[in-house]
């Protein structure tokens, strides 16, 4: 998901106003999966194939047990750009075909029993998992195709610790299988874990050296480590090995801005690496590094949260940003998993260029601390108030607004922000702000954290947020007011 700062007649601009703006807005027709235990899947599509319900989702293609399926419900609305993420979303690796023959044997039968009435039946795990210590090859297949059904049924809720933790147990039974290599190597990718999936990926590729989806995969990993050669040559392997639309649009990204960056110099510190043109002052780059490490310490110290790998920056003049992110020109900064930043005319960090870094960089903390599960106002409104933003300017026009529309003081919490005018874009940051400082104030930054937890988990935000703070989102909006009229009605 694109992140971005931006000044506009005083107004901070969201990321997805750049999305809308890169990608365009659209909506799609979109069907809902309802399981027999309640729960809701929105899929872009859904069809039914023997035993087993297919969707489409912005993670690719899943599929589900038709046993629990009370019903699919067809024909509702999805925003297309909500649905498929970005332009180049991470897409799971394909499921193993029923044609392999110790596949064929027990995969159905073995799904069907592992995942129904809504949830994994782990007592029949645990069964087969005995029967696997008699050492007999079948037996160790059964136990791990169980848990990769498992993996599989806690990826598509979106509970990728639980998706992992199977996953990886499933290589316990059958440690060779590059499917579930693959699948390990997917879910760190997912976590932006990059290192830990190099090395599941690299195992991949000792037994399955010519399969075009360890190469897809690898490509990614370098990516998100901003090793653009690795990436091009891996994306360039999978091509190779069988055309790929996905990997074609990915692949012409990164060569763009591998010719970009091909003369850029490079710096790194303990949790970055920089590259910025010879256009830049090599003091400013050192500057920018060490701003970054003290905004890094603080919003670690602030989140309790560590990203696993070095960040990626790039520092342009104004007219390289404007044609590598192809951003409309009033956008400031992006962090599309790099922080990109033009720095054209500057020769030190100012006190707005800080403030510009510690936003983008609080948006990488937090994409990564919920698994790329944050809704919108958190991401921006934690942003602001990281970079020291707090609502004491806007606070009247807020309870004014609350006071006679209070439908549009809850437009941010589940609204597309890209499809917004301009007025209601700024209530949408200046409610997001002032819904974090809240939550800060009743709760401190631990209900922050729980909150980011629990969306990591995949739980739907307005449920997270109630299980923390005990308010809905008109129960945290009433909060809010109130927040409001304590703090800055004087």
């Amino acid at each position: 998901m694109l992140r971005c700062s931006a000044l506009r007649r005083g107004l901070v601009w969201t990321a997805a106003v750049a999305a809308a703006a890169l990608l365009g807005a659209a909506s799609a027709r979109s069907d809902t999966i309802v399981l027999k235990n309640g729960r809701r899947i929105v899929a872009l599509s859904v069809t039914e194939d023997g035993d087993k319900i297919r969707y489409e989702t912005a993670a690719g293609t899943l599929s589900l047990p038709n046993a629990i399926v009370d019903h699919v419900e067809r024909g509702g609305m999805v925003d297309a750009l909500a649905a498929s993420q970005d332009a180049f979303a991470l897409k799971p690796p394909p499921e193993p075909s029923t044609t392999d023959p110790k596949l064929a044997s027990v995969k159905s039968e073995l799904e069907t029993r592992v995942v129904h009435d809504g949830d994994v039946d782990r007592n029949y795990v645990a069964e087969l998992e005995n029967l696997a210590r008699s050492g007999s090859p079948l037996d160790n297949w059964n136990a791990a195709v169980a848990h990769h059904a498992a993996a599989q049924f806690e990826l598509a809720r979106n509970d990728l610790d639980l998706a992992l933790a199977d996953e990886r147990q499933a290589l316990v039974y059958a440690p060779e299988q590059p499917v579930f290599l693959m699948n390990v190597a997917y879910l760190h990718l997912r976590r932006s874990e990059y290192t830990q999936s190099l090395d599941y990926l690299e195992r991949a590729r000792r037994v399955a050296p010519q399969d075009p989806e360890v190469a897809k995969l690898t490509g990614w990993a370098y990516y998100g480590l901003n090793k653009l050669d690795q990436a091009v040559a891996e994306w360039k392997r999978a091509l190779a090995l069988r055309p790929d639309a996905e990997i074609e649009a990915a692949l012409k990204k990164a060569l763009r801005d591998k010719q970009e960056e091909e003369q850029y110099k490079e710096n790194e510190s303990s949790h970055f690496k920089l590259r910025y043109s010879g256009a830049s002052e090599p003091g400013l780059a050192h500057d920018v590094l060490r701003t970054l490490e003290h905004h890094y310490d603080a919003i670690e110290s602030e989140l309790s949260y560590s990203p696993p790998d070095p960040i990626g920056v790039i520092l342009y003049t104004q007219q390289a940003f404007a044609d590598i992110t192809q951003a409309p020109a009033w956008v400031g900064a992006l962090n599309d998993g790099r922080i990109r930043v033009p720095v054209q005319g500057l020769n030190e960090v100012t006190p707005e260029l800080s403030r510009v870094l510690r936003h983008e960089l609080t948006h990488s903390f937090i994409q990564q601390k919920t698994r790329g599960h944050a809704p919108t106002w958190i991401q921006e409104g934690l942003a602001q108030w990281m970079e020291g933003k707090r609502s004491e300017g806007v606070a009247q026009a807020l309870i004014r607004m609350q006071a006679v529309a209070p439908e549009k003081s809850v437009a941010h919490f589940e609204g597309e922000w890209m499809k917004m005018p301009d007025d209601a874009v700024a209530a949408a940051y200046a409610w997001a702000l002032a819904n974090v400082e809240c939550i800060v104030a009743n709760g401190g930054m631990g209900d922050l954290e729980r909150l980011m937890d629990r969306l990591a988990a995949g739980e739907a935000p307005e449920a997270a947020t109630k299980d923390v703070t005990r308010s809905d989102y008109a129960g945290l909006t009433g909060d809010t007011v109130e927040f409001l009229k304590r703090n800055y009605s004087h």
